[in-house]
């Protein structure tokens, strides 16, 4: 009984004992592996996170032999289709318009009648001019006659008083009658060209009630409809039309572009262009610049360029379309057998262009490394850099504020 006393008293825990507290040399072992746990986490996500610049990376391309030599753009710009010779057409009278003979889109040729007008009040006028000639006629003719009777009486009298048979007094009435029938047929003369200058007023009325096209071209827009009374000026209310038609010479086409005045040395009289339409970029459209139009635009700071087209005869080219042109530059012509100018072709994204000269950055090991190089002709899309630059080497695109020369990146595809 005792010995199962005793090993009771054994297993029991004497509460009264206090713990023994962890000593200072404990407590500085504990906070050291707090201290490297958390360095561990923070250099996982520190190297696991993306970092530096987001870039994409585009490789130099050699410009295949005779590439080169190519005319490159040394200016783009915006402008649209105009046509040189277009006519709002509209009659010289007002008046009621009976017929209508044009629709959009048809072909007309110069003095083909397009419209008519009302003649009713117009050809009563005339017919009463035509009427008043006529009388003026007769009496003219009715005077002649006179006259002639005139004259033959002065001729007799005036053998009578030789012969002492009538008085002198008489001859000398024969003498008046015969100077006013003179009178009175030169007036009427002169009365009768009046009339006749009237008559050929109503026949120009008559002619303004037709009216013909200026020139051959294409019907654009109908303006007005039978039964509408048109006018060559507006008379208010908007029920009377000011024009009946508007008509395009499709070979007066030409493009108009604005160029901003900071780069209008690069363009001359005679420059080849390549232009493209908004709605067909795919389409070269070989041209030449006309003229610089004299003057500057002060509220845009742009030059107007008129560019002609060297073959302006296709259908798809209209009237007021948007179109993009690329003035190219000079190229002197390459001998035979010489080797073609070597270069490199870039994106022009790619590039920073300052002239002649330009900026790149090649991609170096997760680094960029920023280098000047010379570029030629350039486009829309691509810039040719004639040296600085090998074919192959990768260049980085992106954000240029942020590049620098040795600054991290990281390629994103």
């Amino acid at each position: 009984m005792d010995d199962k006393s005793a090993l009771l008293n054994q297993l029991r825990i004497d509460r009264g004992t206090a713990t023994a507290a962890p000593s200072g040399k404990g407590k500085l072992w504990f906070g050291a592996a707090a201290a490297l746990v958390a360095a561990a986490g923070l250099a996982y996500w520190f190297w696991s996170s993306p970092s530096g610049v987001p870039v994409h990376v585009v490789a130099a391309q050699a410009i295949a032999g005779g590439g080169a030599s190519a005319a490159g753009s040394v200016l783009d710009a915006s402008g649209y289709v105009v046509a040189r010779r277009q006519a709002t057409v509209a009659s010289k009278i007002t008046g009621k318009m009976v017929e209508l003979d044009i629709e959009e889109g048809d072909h007309v040729k110069a003095g083909q009648i397009i419209a008519k007008l009302d003649d009713t009040n117009i050809r009563a006028a005339y017919n009463q001019a035509n009427a008043q000639l006529d009388y003026a006629k007769a009496s003219l003719a009715e005077t002649q006659v006179n006259l002639a009777n005139a004259q033959r009486d002065y001729d007799r009298q005036t053998s009578l008083l030789k012969g002492h048979f009538v008085s002198q007094a008489t001859v000398d009435n024969a003498q008046t009658t015969l100077d006013a029938l003179r009178a009175q047929l030169a007036t009427q003369r002169t009365n009768v060209d009046v009339v006749a200058r009237g008559l050929s007023v109503a026949e120009r009325n008559m002619d303004d009630t037709i009216v013909r096209a200026p020139f051959t071209g294409i019907v654009t827009v109908k303006a007005a409809q039978p039964g509408e009374m048109v006018s060559p000026i507006s008379a208010g209310g908007g029920f009377t039309r000011t024009g009946i038609g508007t008509i395009v010479d499709m070979d007066s086409l030409e493009f108009q572009v604005d160029v901003n005045e900071n780069f209008i040395n690069r363009v001359k009289t005679g420059q080849k262009v390549s232009a493209k339409l908004n709605a067909y970029p795919d389409w070269q459209i070989p041209a030449h610049v006309i003229a610089v139009i004299p003057t500057a635009d002060r509220s845009k700071g742009t030059v107007t360029v008129r560019i002609g087209l060297d073959d302006n005869k296709d259908p798809r080219i209209l009237p007021e379309m948007g179109v993009r042109v690329s003035f190219l530059e000079d190229r002197p012509d390459v001998a035979p057998g010489s080797p073609p100018p070597a270069g490199v072709s870039l994106p022009s994204n790619a590039v920073q262009v300052s002239g002649t000269t330009g900026t790149v950055f090649v991609v170096r090991e997760g680094t960029v490394e920023r280098r000047a190089v010379k570029v030629g002709s350039s486009t829309a899309d691509s810039v040719t850099v004639l040296s600085g630059l090998a074919a192959g080497e990768r260049v980085a695109v992106g954000d240029f504020s942020q590049l620098k020369d040795g600054v991290k990146i990281r390629i994103e595809q």
